[in-house]
């Protein structure tokens, strides 16, 4: 019996006969594929405009410089989150201060932002992470932006198609970012986008990935601004713009299966299960549970060949390229003991799906039924 995998990248031929365009064309680095990629994504997103980055933390990194936020400044960010999002921060010369988390969607507890914003006077932005495919609270940290005059830039790298009351992740307030990472919603190998309503954001974003040049997208030597190499190649957006057509229906299935899943484990008292508030549309970049015994249930299903994963067993302030870094963060502590990600991705049929589940069930007793097992 094979190994479930816990992401399997769908690469096929529409991406193959993309990228064999490409290379006959010539334009392999920066050029018309890119472009008709940041402007397909954008309007998926519901945005004006889309500057493609060479990566998820280039994104991240590249909305901070072009809306302003350098030395001096604070942005409020989550502690349970992979280090780009508050990598990012530092790499402006800005400093990451940490808001707890929401036990119950593991995302930026708008209370504690408040408290945090209130304790900080050189905050200029909160950057909030919708993890695991899960939107944070944003109308209250939308509210919260504005009634302190902050930027709000969103790390939306988990969550291609997520929206809150309607609207896609990423259009909400100054700019949003993505990564398109191979075990991503939808990939292009590395990448990222940053997508924004806001004309100048857009100009500056593009400009800092592209060696600061005062035409943008050009390659003279006309250099208006510091800026760094971070721009998309013509290959991987060629494999963005076929992702992108599939994107719906990969979600969907994600959905699909988490749906599945959750109804086969809903009678796990040991378990708590991904949530999904009524405002909200998770599209389930991770299937992640909470659980008291973590190593233990791991080691029971990769022993059935289930795999599993832990995003993220060590909060960002407690990494060690963190030393220095405080944070009153119970919730997140907590959380960060506690989840277990579970295979999920589209590539999984209603079978595989049952089997991660009686595994599961197995390890805690129970039949693939609900009904307790025999000693």
């Amino acid at each position: 019996m094979s190994r479930i995998a816990i992401a399997d990248p769908d690469v096929g031929d529409r991406e193959l006969d993309r990228i064999r365009e490409v290379l006959t064309g010539g334009r392999l680095a920066d050029g018309p594929v890119v472009r008709t990629f940041e402007r397909e994504f954008a309007d998926y997103c519901g945005v004006e405009r889309g500057v493609a980055t060479a990566n998820g933390t280039a994104a991240l990194q590249t909305a901070l410089e072009a809306v302003g936020i350098g030395e001096g400044d604070a942005v409020v960010t989550t502690p349970f989150s992979f280090v780009a999002s508050a990598n990012a921060v530092r790499l402006c010369g800005a400093r990451p201060v940490f808001a707890d988390i929401d036990a119950a969607t593991y995302t930026l507890d708008p209370e504690a932002v408040e408290a945090v914003v209130a304790e900080n006077d050189d905050v200029a932005a909160i950057l909030p992470v919708h993890l695991y495919g899960l939107p944070a609270e944003m109308g209250r940290l939308t509210e919260i932006a504005e009634e302190h005059d902050l930027a709000l830039i969103e790390d939306a790298a988990q969550a291609h198609g997520a929206t809150y009351e309607g609207t896609n992740v990423g259009a909400f307030g100054d700019a949003g970012c993505f990564s398109f990472y191979p075990t991503k919603n939808m990939t292009t190998g590395e990448g990222g986008m940053v997508v924004t309503d806001d004309q100048g954001v857009a100009d500056r974003a593009a400009r800092f990935v592209n060696h600061g040049r005062a035409d943008a997208a050009a390659h003279g030597y006309d250099h208006v601004s510091v800026g760094h190499n971070l721009r998309l190649t013509s290959l991987a957006a060629a494999i963005g713009v076929e992702q992108l057509r599939k994107l719906p229906a990969y979600n969907a299935r994600r959905r699909e299966n988490a749906a599945r899943l959750s109804a086969a484990l809903s009678d796990v008292p040991e378990l708590v299960l991904p949530t999904e508030p009524p405002e909200r549309r998770h599209v389930y970049h991770q299937y992640t549970v909470r659980c008291p015994d973590r190593a233990a249930l791991r080691d029971h299903l990769d022993e059935r060949g289930v795999d599993t994963a832990v995003y993220y067993p060590t909060l960002i302030p407690d990494q060690p390229a963190y030393d220095g870094y405080e944070a009153s963060v119970p919730t997140a502590r907590r959380i960060a003991d506690e989840v277990v990600s579970l295979p999920i991705h589209p590539g999984l049929v209603d079978e595989e799906i049952d089997r991660v589940a009686a595994a599961v069930r197995g390890h805690y007793g129970l039949s693939e039924t609900g009904v307790a097992a025999d000693d």
